[in-house]
């Protein structure tokens, strides 16, 4: 990318408001990828609970149209775009790691289209062999050097430089940021992209379409800001993410989130899991 520094995901996915009392201690980390990797690897992320013994609680997210490798209880895993929210169910103490991948910053590892990996979960050896089976042990064996661990492995498999990741990063970053971007014919428009050529870019370095990279940008928002801002009207909320029709946005969101504006806003003023997957 031509600006690493610049996010091309948003820092919103977590549902719902969490009510520690019921649902334990849960803590959400990001760290900085190093400067030689940042064009592919957006951050690191790490999530830590604990919970009174024989409790479980869980948390719903919707995800990012990015990839995650996720260190989770000792086996490393590629995620691709998952285009439904999920809820991950945990008990007692423990944690998760994972690598979030900028958009299309995937694809060049996996040399294939990412749609291939749309909705799907691979354990990482059948992408790097035994030797992502070793690069989990080790993480294990010492978690103060995970990032580290992590960085000198994706070295070590560095893609060639790839000048079509960088415009779809641009792209996507257009998406995220600029609030005058209300269509796919806008971001057409202002890069001078043909409209099945855009559609084909997406399809193989970011494995969803620019709509609903656009679609699920704008939820994540408007989840966040109802979330935080529980007694706003909707409409307003809606109008300001450049939805003008709102039982478009209605629509949109319930899709996503499982209930309505309304709905969720009320869950989220009464503290309760609003939803799950």
């Amino acid at each position: 990318m031509s600006d690493p520094t610049i996010a091309t995901t948003s820092e919103y996915g977590v549902l719902g408001v969490r009510d520690e009392s019921r649902a334990g201690r849960f803590s959400l980390d990001r760290y900085p990828s190093a400067p030689d990797l940042a064009g592919l690897v957006e951050r690191y992320w790490v999530v830590s609970w604990e919970l009174p013994p024989g409790r479980e609680s869980s948390v719903t997210l919707l995800p990012h149209p990015c990839v995650n490798v996720v260190l989770d209880r000792g086996r490393l895993t590629v995620h691709g775009v998952g285009r439904d929210r999920f809820t991950y169910a945990y008990r007692g103490v423990g944690g998760v790691f994972g690598i979030k991948f900028r958009p299309a910053g995937f694809q060049p590892f996996l040399r294939r289209p990412l749609s291939d990996l749309t909705d799907a979960v691979l354990p990482a050896e059948e992408l790097w062999g035994p030797a992502a089976g070793d690069l989990a042990d080790r993480m294990v064996a010492a978690p103060g050097r995970r990032i580290a661990l992590v960085e000198e492995f994706l070295r070590e498999r560095l893609p060639p430089h790839d000048p079509q990741v960088e415009l779809v990063q641009t792209v996507v970053a257009a998406l995220l940021h600029d609030r005058t971007i209300a269509r796919v014919d806008d971001v057409t428009e202002m890069f001078g992209i043909n409209p099945r050529t855009l559609q084909r870019l997406f399809q193989r370095y970011v494995g969803v379409s620019p709509k609903w990279v656009l679609r699920r940008y704008r939820l994540h928002e408007a989840a966040a800001v109802l979330a935080r801002e529980q007694h706003r009207p909707w409409a307003e909320v809606a109008a300001e993410l450049g939805y003008f029709d709102q039982s478009h946005f209605i629509r949109d969101f319930t899709a996503a989130i499982g209930m309505t504006p309304v709905a969720y806003a009320q869950a989220c003023r009464r503290m309760e899991a609003p939803v799950s997957a």
